[in-house]
């Protein structure tokens, strides 16, 4: 009788281990070089899904939305980075940028991670 009342404890933690262990692998990030960002972004649509997008097109051109605030501006890969001028913006902002399947993370210096989407752009007519 003891033996099964201490089986069962010790195989809830294993299985509540595992499952934490494949949430972990699901959203293992990895960072990207300028090649797999240039191929990665070009003619996609970054957005957090409800306030704001900005479309990478492949001619580097930046279409960006926050709030129904349309601008443009331009991207481009320096040193591994993914660079962005918006116009209106007083700075260029440059980004470390790490992915897992379509989830990315932008990583500046000095700021939190702005965590996003990546995705085929929508028709918003």
């Amino acid at each position: 009788m003891g033996e099964r009342m201490l089986a069962k404890p010790i195989l809830a933690g294993v299985l509540a281990l595992a499952l934490v262990s494949m949430a972990t692998a699901e959203q293992k990030f990895r960072k990207l070089t300028g090649q797999q960002i240039r191929a990665k972004f070009s003619d996609m649509e970054l957005t957090d899904e409800v306030h704001w997008y900005d479309f990478y097109s492949k001619n580097g051109t930046l279409l960006s939305s926050s709030m129904g605030k349309k601008r443009v501006g331009k991207w481009w890969i320096d040193k591994d980075q993914l660079c962005i001028d918006v116009d209106g913006e007083t700075m260029i902002r440059c980004y470390e940028v790490r992915a897992s399947g379509n989830k990315v993370e932008l990583r500046a210096e000095g700021a939190y991670p702005l965590d996003a989407v990546l995705r085929m752009p929508i028709d918003r007519r």
